[in-house]
Formats: C-alpha cells, sequence, structure tokens
C-alpha cells in the first residue's frame, strides 16, 4: 500500500460511523458509474414522467404498490 493511500485510510478511520458510512456509499457509487447506464435511466425516467403526465398511468403510493404485491404472492 502506498504511503498516501496509508494516511488517507489513517484519517479516514478517525472519521465518525455515519461519515464512514456516507463515504463508502459515495465510493461505492463511483465504481458503478457508467455513463451508458445512467442515459439509459435517465431515457426511462423520462419516459415515465410523460407517462404520468400524458395521464396513460397514474401514480400508486408506496404502501398500496406493496399492498397489491403481497396480494398477487398470496394467491
Amino acid at each position: 500500500m502506498s504511503t498516501n493511500l496509508e494516511a488517507l485510510e489513517s484519517e479516514v478511520l478517525k472519521l465518525g460511523p455515519a461519515d464512514r458510512s456516507h463515504l463508502l456509499e459515495r465510493l461505492i457509487a463511483s465504481l458503478d458509474a457508467d455513463p451508458e447506464v445512467e442515459s439509459a435511466w435517465d431515457l426511462e425516467a423520462d419516459r415515465r414522467e410523460a407517462s404520468l403526465a400524458s395521464g396513460a398511468v397514474v401514480e400508486v403510493s408506496a404502501q398500496d404498490a406493496m399492498n397489491r404485491l403481497r396480494q398477487r404472492l398470496v394467491r
């Protein structure tokens, strides 16, 4: 391990648990960044927003969606 990395690790370990967790989430997200995937998700979000705006679909609360899913699984 390089000296710079060891120094950085030492500093990070001085952070509180919440800050370390936040940093970890950011680091993992940076590894998963893929411009093609991000672009595809942007297009999908735009498509879904347009469907809502046009009335082609209606919003359902998260609780209602979960209840519907649970009912389907029971059958």
